[in-house]
């Protein structure tokens, strides 16, 4: 598919299972099974061809929408990180302070 660009080919491919795949698989099943509902027909006993080619479809489409949304956000993770080494003065790292000096210490009144 041509949604993500050459550069976004190195990263690691989405897993099978994941979020997109499975709402949109759903969706597709869902939407068989209402036009089956809307024909009155069974819905869960007729088109079961058309119910696992829309299931697939959204599978597909998930798939292919995850793997855009890991580029989008690995090109603006790649683009803050370059920020931060263009201007690391306004990126001065803090002083560390211990649990004990954040915290105020508790005195329970009576």
């Amino acid at each position: 598919m041509g949604f993500v660009p050459d550069e976004g080919k190195s990263l690691a491919p989405p897993g099978i299972v994941n979020r997109n795949s499975v709402w949109l698989s759903g969706m597709g099943w869902v939407s068989a099974m209402l036009q089956n509902a809307i024909n009155h027909r069974p819905p869960l006993k007729s088109g079961v061809h058309r119910q696992v080619l829309l299931a697939t479809i959204g599978w597909f489409i998930g798939y292919h929408i995850t793997k855009y949304e890991n580029y989008t956000y690995a090109r603006l993770d790649r683009d803050m990180n370059e920020y931060i080494k263009l201007h690391p003065e306004r990126f001065e790292p803090k002083e560390k302070k211990t649990f004990a000096e954040i915290v105020e210490p508790f005195h329970p009144v009576r």
